[in-house]
């Protein structure tokens, strides 16, 4: 006798269901969409939280002593960061099966990136390298002429990578190739275009490097540190840890660092003064009208409550304020295009090179923002428009010939001596 359970029915008889074609994106859980990811309920947030305090003291004592040891130093870590940031993103598309069939085609991404830093640097430290080399006639020669043929030389550069891309296309692989070729130029522009501000940055003074810096570095551990203790309401579905108490705490104390680490940063000349050159001496210049102090007298009823009748604020210290509420407000926007993008390919972190961090580009997303406002701010608002005596020797040092200075100055004093003869 048979079982009534082995009884079958016909297919055609079997009612067909349609499935909904799934979403790729990352669909949050209803606890953590209501904030039971914030960090206060974390188990493991004391672990995470020692992991991550261990690794920033290695990272901002190791930023510290760089920063002490000069221009070119920093310089140097800005191009490593840049270089590991390439090579996380270049990572993030990259499919091994594809690139076993497409032997070389990974070193292409690097000549495209490498030839955009020559091209970036060589523009941005034109000057320094002239004025480096102006005492050796043979190398002020050599650098003349490639500053004279940089572009066009960068644009050669990159015509050889755009045919070795053509080159190399394979059937069946270009929607791989021609992907990964958009995937290189974004990196390009978004990723490299961005932080290259900040070596125009530090040649300006390493303290407009070094406050913006510092105040992305402090609103993210602040923001860290009260969203650890007081989190309890969400602050965007992009970032499910971050809390309107950790951004609203972060802000008021990032605004408040700004003001106070401007004064103390603004009275070293070693930090003030712009770099000229190549060299790794330490500077001495006049710090000009923002580093001297100016005296404010307080108004009586605040004399009455603090001992204070009157205070010394340096003139920079209120264009640090911008940068304040500027690193407070707006750089995190960079944060959560970040989360948004590693949201989109289902992935935590860039990397792991940094323990508690992710990796490089985890850390790097809110800085690249807040470079590009330092210098425009700066050019801007802080450094004097108009021709300098510095802006006319920068272009009869790069675009004239030895031969044809040595004429301008034969004729320059042909003129101030007739106009001393007339007086």
């Amino acid at each position: 006798m048979q079982k009534e359970n082995n009884t079958t029915v016909p297919l055609a008889t079997t009612p067909r269901i349609r499935h909904r074609k799934r979403s790729n994106e990352v669909i949050p859980e209803p606890s953590k969409a209501n904030g039971g990811n914030l960090l206060v309920n974390d188990r493991n947030k004391y672990k995470s939280m020692w992991i991550r305090t261990h690794s920033t003291v290695w990272m901002i004592g190791g930023f510290a002593l760089i920063v002490y040891m000069g221009h070119l130093y920093i310089t140097a870590m800005v191009v490593v960061i840049q270089i590991f940031m390439a090579k996380e993103l270049f990572n993030l598309l990259r499919k091994a099966h594809e690139d076993r069939h497409l032997p070389g085609f990974r070193l292409l991404n690097w000549h495209f990136f490498f030839t955009a830093m020559f091209f970036v640097y060589g523009r941005l430290l034109s000057q320094p390298l002239v004025n480096t080399v102006t005492s050796d006639k043979f190398l002020y020669q050599f650098v003349s002429s490639l500053i004279k043929y940089h572009m066009a030389i960068c644009y050669f550069l990159y015509i050889a990578g755009f045919m070795w891309f053509i080159l190399t296309l394979k059937k069946k692989m270009y929607k791989y190739q021609f992907g990964q070729y958009a995937w290189t130029h974004m990196i390009l522009i978004v990723v490299f275009t961005q932080s290259s501000f900040t070596v125009a940055n530090i040649f300006e003074g390493i303290f407009w490097f070094l406050l913006p810096a510092s105040l992305i570095v402090i609103n993210d551990i602040f923001a860290y540190i009260f969203g650890f203790f007081f989190g309890k309401t969400p602050l965007i579905k992009l970032s499910p840890k971050k809390t309107w108490e950790g951004f609203i705490g972060a802000s008021v104390t990032t605004i408040i660092s700004a003001f106070v680490l401007a004064n103390i940063l603004g009275r070293f000349c070693w930090l003030t003064c712009p770099r000229k050159d190549l060299s790794t001496g330490w500077l001495e210049c006049d710090p000009g009208p923002l580093f001297k102090p100016e005296n404010y007298i307080l108004p009586g009823w605040i004399s009455q409550w603090f001992p204070w009748k009157e205070i010394s604020v340096l003139p920079v210290q209120w264009h640090a304020l911008c940068f304040g509420l500027f690193a407070s407000i707006i750089a995190p926007f960079g944060g959560f295009f970040a989360s948004g993008f590693k949201r989109a390919f289902k992935i935590k972190d860039f990397g792991d090179s940094i323990p508690g961090h992710g990796g490089i580009t985890d850390r790097m997303d809110c800085q690249m923002v807040m470079a590009v406002f330092a210098y425009i701010y700066h050019q801007s608002f802080v450094m004097r428009q108009g021709i300098s005596v510095e802006m006319i020797l920068d272009q009869i040092l790069t675009n004239l010939t030895f031969e044809e200075q040595r004429s301008l100055l034969m004729k320059l004093g042909q003129i101030l001596q007739e106009r001393l003869e007339h007086s």
